[in-house]
């Protein structure tokens, strides 16, 4: 007999079915015994004697053969009269590190973290990396859709790749080399050689030294990269057009799970797009906030979000014209004044989650920028010589995948969002 999801059950009397998962739950009352059994997909009853449950215990996995039973008093309106049970994987515990079967477990995030194959068991958990599989689905097919290719760049680079004391040093043969920040170089790389748009969900390293709810030494970023813009709003345009494609795919496969968060997702999307120097004026006036040089800090997106969000009621705001002495050596200088980038951030509900902007495309000007800067250009020469043939005007820009999952639905820390986070003091499980 094939086996059976419980999201695939449906009302038929007399129909016979294979389940197969864990025992969340066990009611042995005087007169009947349930069995709550939890899959990948959801939970069911089973109605079964009290000879069935014998020896079963909570985790306990198993494989259940049984009728389809009607039952408007059950979840989901049906149960399961189970005809025989048999016992698949034993458990080996003298009590559960926390409890599973509730949806509002009070435990603290370091033993949901020591125990992690427990912790995702508990079906909230579970619901976070669904949702973010399908942010992560929807990126992929959007940017499928409007004709980019994806692309998988290397994540262990040479030191003159990009500069900065922030990067995992590793041993590479014996030769120093590094984990790399981002795949910046390589994707700008891919649209000169002709693939114009492209994009990579990957991982990204970053040795900061920081212990915070926002920070990641290990992250997954949705990297983009276009050629043939016109300027950095070209690329604003089609973030704010992915970010309307993903509430809408979030909607539309993600319902339950949304549900357990209480997260209403937006129904429209008109992204304010805001100098820096005009964002950093306002918390000023507004909020007697002083902003560090060319920057806003934690405390000011916070701010900055609560007076997006009262003045035009949206969680976003796109923060632009960043200074060219806070952004990398390839960035786009605008026209009328060097000293301000094409650059943006973008802030989703106080915290930011994406950088972006447009790049420099000519050789001749990136090169002087790096001497400039007193960068070894033979270090950079993989790099640099791609824009000696026709490099066209491009930019992009990154999202933080556990970033944004952790905005959409308002969890208080970004390792709820990793499955396996790394930060300064956890390397396992």
């Amino acid at each position: 007999m094939k086996r059976t999801f419980i999201k695939d059950l449906k009302v038929c009397e007399e129909e016979k079915v294979l389940l197969r998962g864990w025992v969340h739950k066990i009611r042995d009352l005087a007169s009947v015994t349930f069995v709550m059994l939890r899959d990948k997909s959801g939970i069911i009853q089973l109605v079964c004697t009290k000879e069935q449950i014998k020896g079963l215990r909570l985790e306990n996995s198993i494989e259940v053969t049984g009728m389809v039973r009607e039952n408007e008093k059950a979840l989901g309106g049906i149960e399961i009269e189970a005809e025989k049970i048999d016992m698949v994987g034993k458990v080996y515990y003298d009590k559960l590190p926390f409890e599973i079967q509730g949806y509002k477990t009070k435990v603290s995030l370091e033993t949901q973290l020591d125990y992690r194959t427990m912790s995702l068991r508990i079906p909230k958990k579970k619901a976070i990396f669904k949702i973010q599989n399908e942010i992560e689905e929807s990126f992929r097919r959007f940017f499928k859709e409007n004709d980019f290719e994806e692309i998988h760049t290397p994540k262990i680079i040479n030191s003159g790749t990009e500069g900065g004391s922030e990067m995992f040093t590793v041993d590479y043969f014996g030769r120093r080399a590094f984990l790399a920040q981002s795949p910046q170089f390589y994707k700008q790389m891919m649209v000169g050689a002709g693939f114009e748009r492209v994009f990579e969900v990957g991982y990204a390293y970053r040795a900061e030294l920081h212990n915070t709810y926002r920070h990641l030494n290990e992250y997954i970023s949705l990297d983009v990269e276009i050629g043939f813009i016109k300027d950095e709003k070209d690329l604003m345009d089609i973030e704010e057009n992915f970010l309307r494609y993903m509430f809408k795919h979030l909607k539309e496969t993600c319902k339950e799970e949304l549900k357990l968060y209480d997260t209403e997702l937006p129904d429209e999307l008109n992204i304010p797009r805001i100098p820096l120097s005009e964002a950093q004026e306002i918390l000023l006036a507004e909020y007697g906030k002083k902003s560090p040089v060319g920057n806003i800090d934690n405390e000011g997106e916070l701010l900055f979000a609560q007076y997006v969000k009262e003045k035009y009621n949206c969680d976003f705001v796109f923060l632009t014209e960043y200074p060219t002495a806070k952004r990398p050596m390839y960035a786009m200088e605008c026209e009328d004044n060097p000293e301000i980038t094409k650059s943006f951030d973008l802030i989703y509900k106080g915290l930011e989650i994406t950088t972006g902007g447009q790049r420099i495309h000519d050789y001749e000007m990136l090169k002087g920028k790096m001497e400039g800067l007193g960068l070894d250009l033979e270090a950079f020469k993989f790099y640099l010589d791609t824009f000696k043939y026709g490099m066209p005007p491009h930019g992009g820009f990154a999202i933080g995948l556990e970033r944004i999952t952790k905005q959409v639905l308002d969890l208080s820390n970004i390792r709820e969002a990793a499955l396996f986070p790394r930060d300064m003091k956890r390397i396992e499980p």
